[in-house]
């Protein structure tokens, strides 16, 4: 498997950030860890040798960000540093790594697909639901969909622009572009530690009906916890799933 390790500056963060990539070609997949997690996550729990069939048969190229949970969703400083720490983190992302991810995966495509767990799981959501135009779909594992559990009482537009249990009821979604129908896979366990994250997708498959915005949503067992060995069970079998719907939407109709 080819593996390269990136440390590059960003203007929105202004520090160096980390990632790193898996693979020589295929799908551009974005992956994020769960809370305060790391570029090295993804790699060191086992997600890596659960994808490596896809990996290495150039179906997918894995890219695994880094994040800066500790000072934003983590934090325990003043609300308004951390609520702006995390969209400085979202700017990051659109404007600086997706670009960079497109760039090394060939410059031939334009949007990439999203992977995450727990509040990874939230973070991916969060980017497929603000910037369609750059999803092409979004695997969302075990997520935490609201700010409110990290941030507590405190709450600004910020606060609102991340966190999509809150702000999904108050979109228009009446003529919503076609880039909003990218698939969309959510799942949680019914087993120990899920009882919150289950909690929330429930909630988010409610208010994505509400919106008439289609998912798939997958509850299983109640052996299933909130640890890394099912979400590497969980990204192998939902994987596959995304790359068929997405080779079919590329075939060319009768």
């Amino acid at each position: 498997m080819e593996i390269q390790y990136y440390k590059e500056p960003s203007r929105f963060l202004k520090r160096e950030m980390e990632f790193k990539v898996f693979g020589h070609s295929g799908l551009p997949c974005l992956a994020f860890a769960c809370e305060g997690g790391r570029f090295y996550d993804w790699e060191d729990h086992g997600m890596v040798a659960a994808l490596a069939p896809l990996i290495d048969a150039g179906k997918i190229q894995l890219f695994c960000a880094d994040s800066v949970d500790a000072e934003s969703w983590l934090g325990s400083g003043e609300g308004r540093a951390r609520s702006e720490m995390q969209e400085r983190w979202f700017n990051y992302l659109t404007g600086e790594l997706i670009p960079r991810v497109l760039t090394l995966n060939g410059g031939t495509r334009e949007r990439v697909a999203l992977l995450g767990c727990s509040l990874g799981a939230g973070h991916a959501l969060n980017l497929y639901l603000r910037r369609p135009e750059l999803v092409c779909g979004a695997i969302c594992l075990s997520g935490s969909y609201s700010a409110a559990p990290w941030f507590g009482p405190y709450h600004d537009d910020l606060t609102l622009r991340n966190s999509p249990l809150e702000y999904l009821p108050l979109l228009h979604t009446e003529g919503l572009p076609s880039t909003r129908l990218a698939p969309l896979f959510l799942c949680c366990g019914r087993g120990p530690y899920e009882e919150d994250f289950l909690a929330d997708t429930r909630a988010m498959a409610q208010a994505l009906t509400d919106r008439r915005m289609p998912a798939f949503v997958d509850y299983w067992g109640e052996d299933v916890s909130h640890d890394w060995p099912w979400w590497a069970k969980q990204a192998a079998y939902f994987l596959p799933q995304l790359l068929q719907q997405l080779t079919s939407k590329t075939k060319p109709t009768a």
